[in-house]
């Protein structure tokens, strides 16, 4: 791939912008990437996304969005559309993802930073959803990030500033800031690494599809009556460690 590496560490997949001369800025063959990156990510435990260069990603690419001024009403749709299936992609994937931000976090930038599942942030990494400033809206990543940083939108939706990572961690957006990233991701990634496998990936799907009920109980059920869970439970009450780890 052209616009990303992917390198396999063990049981952790890491996926990193590669476009550091364009700041890692979306166009539609880095978009296509991701998209295909996360479509499969095998039997990874973790994926970490994150950016060479100077910053995470700038949002759209300048030449990408100069091309865009052309494109008819239903190309556009078309276009938005392979965005927001990236997103989905992203959002979804049943492994964990965990995202390493520097620099910049623009538009589609802070989008990919909601779609993951822990947001680790430098000290002087800096956000926004500027797309008013160019006159249109971030709809394609609000499904995304709504539910992220919810009431705040109506500030930094309408206003298109940009913000630093202490408001990014006060309005959800990410959950850590850490002087030193590489140190704050291989902990938090270590830390998954100790939960069942099976777990953390239901425990995913859990959050996402919110069961009530019978149907809750019966995943309960199910997990604890799977192998993994009868593995867990003894090793606790062995007092040694499951195979898992």
């Amino acid at each position: 791939m052209a616009a990303l590496t992917i390198e396999r560490d063990g049981q952790v997949l890491r996926v990193t912008l590669a476009r550091p001369e364009r700041r890692n800025a979306f166009d539609a063959a880095l978009i296509a990437e991701l998209t295909e990156a996360f479509a499969d990510v095998g039997d990874a435990r973790a994926v970490v996304l994150a950016g060479e260069g100077q910053s995470f990603c700038a949002g759209a690419d300048v030449e990408w969005q100069r091309s865009a001024i052309d494109l008819s009403l239903d190309e556009n749709v078309e276009d938005a559309l392979r965005l927001y299936r990236m997103c989905e992609t992203i959002d979804r994937c049943p492994a964990p993802v965990v995202v390493r931000v520097h620099g910049h976090a623009l538009g589609g930038g802070s989008g990919l930073v909601a779609c993951s599942d822990v947001a680790i942030a430098a000290p002087d990494a800096v956000f926004g959803f500027s797309e008013v400033k160019l006159g249109i809206i971030p709809a394609v990543i609000s499904p995304f990030v709504l539910p992220k940083i919810g009431e705040h939108a109506r500030r930094y939706f309408l206003t298109g500033e940009r913000f630093d990572a202490e408001t990014a961690l006060r309005i959800g957006l990410v959950e850590e800031i850490a002087a030193d990233l590489d140190a704050a991701v291989d902990r938090v990634v270590s830390g998954l690494l100790t939960a069942g496998p099976e777990a953390v990936r239901e425990a995913k799907r859990l959050i996402r599809e919110r069961p009530a009920g019978e149907e809750a109980a019966q995943l309960a059920a199910r997990l604890r009556a799977g192998e993994e869970g009868q593995e867990g439970l003894r090793a606790f009450l062995d007092r040694r460690e499951p195979g898992w780890r």
